[in-house]
């Protein structure tokens, strides 16, 4: 073994100044989303470029010093780089979105916290969607011109590596990232000195060193444990994403939370407002906390309100299950210290992560203290909304479902990212130049039917083509790793038909997606799929948790459907599902399937690569597809209903599931013109980019994010935190003094004016008397809470209006309010009068729970 003390020293690529650019570029992850610069280091060596996993670091790392001088004397070469060079800094120059639309709200800092972040195969931080997601979040912040920095932890192995055994069982392993030939930048003092921040834990400090990822203009800093100063034990704090148990895991996330704050301030960048995307970096609302209450020596509850004004969540997850909770004392051990500074109690501290505070036995859950902390909440498609507010509904025990204050933005896609060069091509032809910088503009993609049909449909079996040529080089990789028998690795030379109906099914395998549904009925699989005249095939990918011992058994299981031979030349499993697998997916095949239990799935957005690709969507009504469905663009399983008998739900969706393949997609699929081409098939194309490109990207999703939570957030953060946070002080005094008094308020009479039955064109003229004690009418809104009936007795879409008070003075504490309900439409309506409290610096006056009904 070596000595301790060892010296190191740094060997770096010797580029000629004329390639000075390639070190640039290769920095910034820019040319992850800009073909013409993936294509320039492709050009440098194609065969290393693939070996590199498509990594410009690594390939400037082991190019030879030969090929280097060789690319100086190519004049083709050198002008491709000045090109892309040219665009590079045009792009980061170029007047944007951000600061066109919102001038009054320039000095802002939107920190944007994850867990993990796929922003490319190259730099493998990420474990599947919700990481892909943070990672266009980036890009698109990138393109809008967002004030906005990303926070995370840099991962010593990030996540595992799949291969599967002789038997089809799915095997991790853990290869570790080679800092050194990432794209990182470390971040150091004025010195060149590491900057380092430290997180408390019991009895010790953590210290983490902070790394910079650029991701166009937006830079995503990334803490790392993995440093001398920390003990073993704590140096293995970042080194597996998602690894570990609850004590691993709730390191982890004091370190993302509460170092990410501390990372921002060491760094100069005070966040104005901090978008936690799901619950695992709540404990940022608390270091945030903690620092105002020591800069500016106020309480808790005043802090809070400045700190809950300033902080977006999304929640991501549909079942209760798949939320973080621990244990309380877990909680205890590794906040006990820091509960002074806060100025809590330990019961008072649990509390913050609890439905009912009070409940010793109930568990402290990140996701309850994200919605505690925030002034805006999310789900990520309006059917996770729904079941959002049904699942935290008793954290909001006296308010209607639909009037639970979690809201929701519909996730989208980085459509340059995900987009096949070759039809990006096409856009640039018949769109224009506009499409990629303002993926959301709907008349920019209306032009889609100028496109050639013979043009696009060429294009598209080129990128089948590929996809095939793809599968059986990975395929004879995968075998040869096993050490297969040479007659099964010649067979991988004939698996799938470049020219064939092929289908895709690729995602995280947990047990909801169903990822064995089509397999069911295997004679009548096999019928479909070995079709002389109208052939059928399938590619399934993607990886289950380690600890998900289901979803490795669907893959065991899908694997030996793979070694039928009724089915092996027409079903094929690639292992190790990533990016870059994940691209070659989504653009090369024909229809990308996806059958998941409604309604488990909070969004999907692998149906939305493929879907700008003009692969059409086959479906179950869940996520994002039942806003995204729109009859012509693709194919729906079913019509959104929702089973108990989970055996009799499979039974009858995968019946569904054949008979669309039998009767609508294979007919219209082969169905040619005497051209060759499927008219009809390319009429859906078109249809469904032309739908569903301008919606679901994250173009309008960030856009969507910065009107509706970002900039009102900043605004009321700002007003709370001025003058010494007197407007806050005032906020958290008057939330205790009604918390005391709301007991005392009642609707004491409710009498309206109107014969039954009313017509259509009247109005009902309704008057409330309200006790309000020592509150005044300036404290509360008193509001008809009105709408049609269900047969259920319940106003499933209820409206509101606003009552009015004409009393200078209650008598004795009572106060009369009216109000007029317009009669709209014809049917059984109701009304009730509700008291709901009011102040000017509540965010929804509906977030405090608090309701008194008549």
């Amino acid at each position: 073994m070596l000595p301790s003390s060892f010296r190191t020293f740094t060997v770096l690529p010797q580029l000629p100044p004329r390639l000075k650019a390639l070190h640039k570029l290769a920095y910034n992850l820019w040319i992850s989303w800009n073909h013409e610069a993936t294509a320039l280091f492709r050009r440098i060596d194609s065969d290393l470029w693939e070996a590199v996993e498509h990594s410009p670091v690594k390939l400037l790392g082991a190019i030879d010093q030969a090929r280097l001088e060789q690319l100086l004397n190519d004049d083709g070469f050198l002008a491709h780089m000045d090109r892309v060079e040219e665009e590079f800094e045009a792009y980061l120059a170029a007047p944007s979105w951000y600061q066109e639309t919102c001038k009054a709200a320039q000095n802002l800092v939107i920190a944007y916290f994850s867990a993990e972040f796929g922003l490319h195969e190259s730099v493998p931080v990420y474990s599947g969607g919700l990481g892909v997601l943070s990672g266009d979040h980036l890009k698109s912040a990138s393109d809008l011109g967002l004030p906005l920095v990303g926070v995370g932890l840099m991962y010593r192995e990030g996540y595992f590596r799949q291969y599967l055994s002789a038997d089809g069982w799915q095997r991790e392993r853990y290869p570790e990232n080679d800092f050194f030939h990432l794209p990182l930048f470390a971040e150091t003092d004025a010195n060149g000195d590491p900057v380092v921040i430290s997180v408390p834990l019991p009895g010790r400090e953590v210290f983490a060193r902070i790394w910079r990822l650029q991701v166009g203009r937006v830079p995503l800093y990334l803490l790392d444990t993995n440093i001398s100063r920390n003990t073993p034990e704590d140096r293995t704090i970042t080194a597996r994403l998602y690894g570990g148990d609850h004590d691993m895991r709730i390191r982890q996330e004091m370190i993302l939370g509460i170092g990410g704050v501390r990372a921002l301030r060491a760094l100069g960048k005070e966040p104005t407002v901090c978008h936690m995307n799901e619950g695992h970096s709540a404990f940022c609302g608390l270091e945030r906390i903690r620092e105002l209450i020591e800069y500016f020596g106020c309480d808790f509850d005043t802090a809070r309100e400045a700190v809950r004004a300033g902080t977006v969540f999304t929640t991501h997850t549909p079942v209760p299950a798949g939320n973080d909770v621990f244990a309380p004392q877990l909680v205890e051990h590794y906040f006990a210290p820091l509960l002074p500074q806060l100025g809590l109690t330990l019961e008072q501290f649990l509390g913050l992560g609890r439905i009912k505070p009070t409940d010793a036995a109930e568990p402290f859950g990140m996701t309850v203290l994200a919605l505690r902390l925030s002034n805006f909440a999310n789900g990520v498609s309006q059917l996770h909304g729904v079941v959002s507010r049904k699942m935290w509904r008793n954290l909001w025990p006296s308010l209607p479902d639909p009037e639970i204050p979690i809201t929701s933005i519909t996730n989208g896609i980085h459509t340059t990212s995900w987009v096949s060069p070759d039809l990006s091509q096409l856009f640039d032809r018949y769109l224009g130049n506009h499409w990629s910088g303002r993926p959301d503009e709907a008349t920019i993609w209306k032009r889609i039917d100028s496109i050639p049909d013979a043009e696009l449909w060429r294009t598209h079996e080129r990128r089948r083509e590929r996809l095939v040529a793809f599968a059986r080089s990975r395929m004879k990789k995968q075998l040869a790793a096993r050490n297969a028998l040479p007659t099964e690795l010649a067979l991988a030379d004939e698996i799938l038909d470049p020219d064939a109906l092929t289908i895709g099914f690729a995602r995280r395998f947990a047990t909801y997606k169903r990822g064995s549904l089509v397999f069911r009925d295997l004679n009548r699989l096999a019928q479909i799929v070995n079709n002389a005249e109208r052939p059928v095939q399938f590619i399934f990918s993607g990886k289950a948790h380690p600890r998900d011992h289901g979803g490795k058994e669907l893959i065991a299981e899908i694997i030996q459907f793979t070694r039928r031979p009724e089915l092996r030349r027409r079903l094929v499993f690639l292992e190790d599902y990533d990016m870059n697998v994940a691209r070659y997916l989504v653009q090369g095949v024909d229809v990308w399937l996806n059958n998941p239990r409604r309604p488990l799935e909070a969004s999907g957005t692998s149906g939305m690569k493929a879907a700008v690709n003009g692969v059409l969507n086959l479906s179950i009504l869940d996520g994002w597809w039942c806003e995204g469905y729109a009859g012509d663009n693709g194919w729906a399983i079913g019509a959104g209903e929702e089973y108990s008998d989970l055996a009799y739900q499979d039974e009858v969706e995968s019946r569904l599931l054949y008979d669309l393949l039998e009767q609508e997609i294979v007919p219209l699929f082969y169905q040619r013109g005497n051209d060759g081409l499927p008219r009809g098939w390319l009429k859906r194309m078109k249809r469904s980019i032309a739908s569903l490109a301008p919606i679901y990207n994250t173009g309008r999703m960030v856009g969507e994010y910065t009107t509706l939570a970002y900039l009102p957030s900043a605004q009321r953060f700002q007003t709370l935190r001025a003058n010494q946070l007197r407007t806050a002080a005032e906020l958290a005094q008057w939330r205790r003094q009604l918390d005391r008094q709301w007991a005392d308020v009642k609707i004491v009479r409710v009498e309206a004016n109107g014969d039954d039955p009313l017509y259509v064109g009247n109005e009902l003229t309704v008057s409330a008397h309200v006790r309000l004690g020592t509150l005044t009418p300036n404290d509360v809104q008193v509001q008809l809470f009105h709408g049609l009936i269900d047969n259920l007795g319940s106003i499933p879409r209820p409206s509101t209006v606003n009552m009015s008070t004409n009393d200078s003075a209650g008598e004795n504490g009572v106060w009369r309010f009216e109000g007029t309900i317009p009669c709209r439409a014809s049917g059984q309506h109701g009304y009730l009068v509700r008291v709901l409290p009011r102040h000017d610096q509540l965010a929804n006056p509906l977030e405090t729970g608090l309701v008194v009904w008549g």
